[in-house]
């Protein structure tokens, strides 16, 4: 096979189109994971976090987003927990998606009961141990949340491919 070399913008016009997002992890101290409820997709529930803005790093976005979210301003050091992607859906999502998952780590009472939800985006947050998280979420997304969760306590990131309908 023969290739011909293509100046960038022109071979990246040939690649796959993706967009990014990323968000942060965070428990209380008795573990259990912190959830937003989007007003976006009806009685899903997700992390602090977005799709990345022009110019940033996937650590930007997360610590931005949060922000933007909650009021948190959080400034750990970034440690990966895992990623997440997803294939082109097609006129649901028209471009592959990528996100990274870092560890916020534990909030204090007084940290949570500071939260200030943006709401534009969210309607609601709550604190729940895994066992009610999987009775209240969707199954894909609650398997998503557990094996992040997992990857906070083992110290081992994890790979994850949506599947079939999946978001």
């Amino acid at each position: 096979m023969t290739h011909t070399w293509l100046p960038p913008v022109e071979y990246v016009a040939t690649l796959p189109r993706a967009t990014a997002y990323a968000c942060l992890h965070f428990t209380d101290t008795r573990g259990r994971p912190l959830q937003l409820r989007t007003v976006h997709y009806s009685g899903m529930w997700q992390w602090p976090g977005g799709n990345m803005d022009p110019g940033e790093t996937p650590w930007e976005t997360a610590v931005r987003e949060c922000r933007e979210e909650t009021g948190i301003v959080f400034t750990g050091e970034p440690r990966l927990l895992g990623t997440h992607f997803t294939t082109d859906r097609g006129d649901d999502w028209p471009a592959n998606r990528i996100g990274f998952f870092f560890d916020g780590g534990e909030l204090t009472d007084e940290q949570i009961a500071a939260v200030v939800l943006d709401p534009e985006e969210h309607s609601a947050y709550a604190l729940r141990t895994l066992e009610e998280w999987e009775r209240e979420m969707d199954p894909a997304e609650f398997a998503r949340l557990a094996a992040i969760d997992r990857a906070r306590r083992t110290g081992t990131p994890v790979y994850l491919e949506a599947g079939p309908g999946e978001r």
